[in-house]
């Protein structure tokens, strides 16, 4: 029999990290774990097709100067494009934002996770970092990187000179489409085990609150009722911050406070369902 060693206290060796910080690891986790997923790749490659042809367009008009009558590159330009790409932060955020805590919790990982020195909040932030930053590559990355191309194609700035605040609107427009998805999946995800059931309710809820808004629009014959669709409120804001002539004639306060509401709702439901120890009501 081999001898029993004294396994008394002694002081951790070691290398303690700052407090706040943990949640630098579940980012970085989460990235590398859908960066393996070829199909995923292949869809953020996708999601870049349409930053090609808009710069095809730049180029076309900067050489050929009467295209600008046919395909025009104007603020409106840089919007549509942020608007289409909405499009693939919908299909990215179905895919890697389903399973970020549906998974966890199928696999009882919650209580493993907030076992740790990891506060609830660091474990949300590294949940929700991952998905943001993907949803930034295929919106707020390819837009900023249009703007570049076009000052680069045309060789001059005369663009942003005309519309000093095209830069922001891109940025804010971008964004809206980033931090608001974001956070309304990860709440949805929080509430079931399932990865396909939370992309089926992400999925339904747009779909329901889209045909919803063609009902009322069929009854009403208004435009004012695009604050029930969740898609149209991004519409309403983007069209906001680039100043340009509203699509819908739903008043920016109601879609911002639709838009607002949605992000409370989902911070109360994250409050709720990330715990150590199940609650059951």
């Amino acid at each position: 029999m081999s001898p029993v060693h004294d396994q008394s206290y002694r002081r951790y060796g070691g290398t303690r990290h700052p407090l706040g910080r943990a949640w630098l690891i579940i980012l970085r986790n989460g990235l590398r774990t859908l960066s393996s997923r070829k199909v995923f790749l292949a869809l953020l490659l996708v999601a870049w097709v349409p930053f090609l042809v808009r710069t095809v367009q730049i180029y076309a008009v900067v050489t050929y100067p009467q295209a600008g009558q046919l395909l025009p590159v104007t603020a409106e330009m840089f919007r549509d494009f942020v608007d289409f790409q909405g499009l693939f932060a919908f299909f990215v955020t179905v895919y890697a934002g389903s399973g970020l805590i549906a998974s966890d919790r199928r696999a009882n990982a919650l209580q493993v996770y907030l076992s740790k020195p990891l506060l609830r909040l660091e474990y949300i932030a590294g949940k929700l970092g991952t998905l943001m930053v993907y949803l930034a590559a295929v919106t707020l990355l390819p837009a900023l990187l249009l703007l570049v191309m076009q000052a680069v194609l045309a060789g001059n700035i005369d663009l942003h000179r005309a519309t000093p605040g095209l830069v922001p609107a891109v940025i804010l427009s971008s964004l809206l489409r980033i931090v608001i998805p974001a956070i309304a999946m990860l709440a949805l995800s929080s509430l079931s085990n399932s990865t396909r059931y939370v992309a089926v309710m992400y999925a339904g809820l747009l779909f329901v609150s889209e045909a919803l808004y063609n009902v009322m629009l069929f009854v009403t014959a208004s435009t004012r009722v695009a604050w029930v669709s969740f898609s149209r409120n991004l519409d309403v804001l983007t069209d906001a911050v680039f100043r340009l002539a509203p699509r819908y004639e739903t008043p920016v306060v109601v879609s911002f406070l639709v838009l607002a509401a949605v992000v409370a709702v989902s911070a109360s439901v994250l409050e709720r369902r990330v715990r150590g120890v199940e609650i059951v009501s």
